[in-house]
């Protein structure tokens, strides 16, 4: 059973760090791309980064560029997202996934298959 386990979320104040991390079970996905969403109470979950299979190639959304970055450790199965300079819009609950496309990254979120549970997020002003 494919699992993804979100950690590292919390309180934090503005302009301050979080690293969140996400460890997949269940299933090898290091030939796989793989991103982080997140979703503000009453919108859309949206998309946040993303990187290839080898992490060697990476996307953020315009919002984070600069501040966030995904990486990921293809011997653990896991994938991380350091984010600084957090600001109170960033404020969500933040989502990993896992895509299945070969080709390409996916920044849609309706390219992705698995997906974590979620971990909050709060900065405060």
């Amino acid at each position: 059973q494919v699992q993804l386990v979100e950690s590292g979320g919390g309180l934090v104040q503005a302009g301050g760090s979080l690293r969140l991390s996400c460890a997949a079970s269940g299933r090898t996905f290091n030939t796989y791309p793989m991103g982080w969403f997140r979703q503000a109470p009453g919108k859309e979950r949206e998309f946040v980064a993303a990187c290839s299979w080898s992490g060697g190639s990476t996307y953020y959304a315009d919002s984070v560029k600069a501040r966030f970055t995904i990486s990921r450790e293809n011997a653990k199965n896991t994938v991380y997202l350091q984010m600084n300079s957090l600001k109170p819009e960033d404020t969500a609950v933040y989502y990993c996934a896992v895509s299945e496309r070969r080709l390409g990254v996916p920044l849609n979120r309706h390219e992705y298959n698995y997906w974590g549970q979620g971990t909050q997020v709060t900065v405060s002003s």
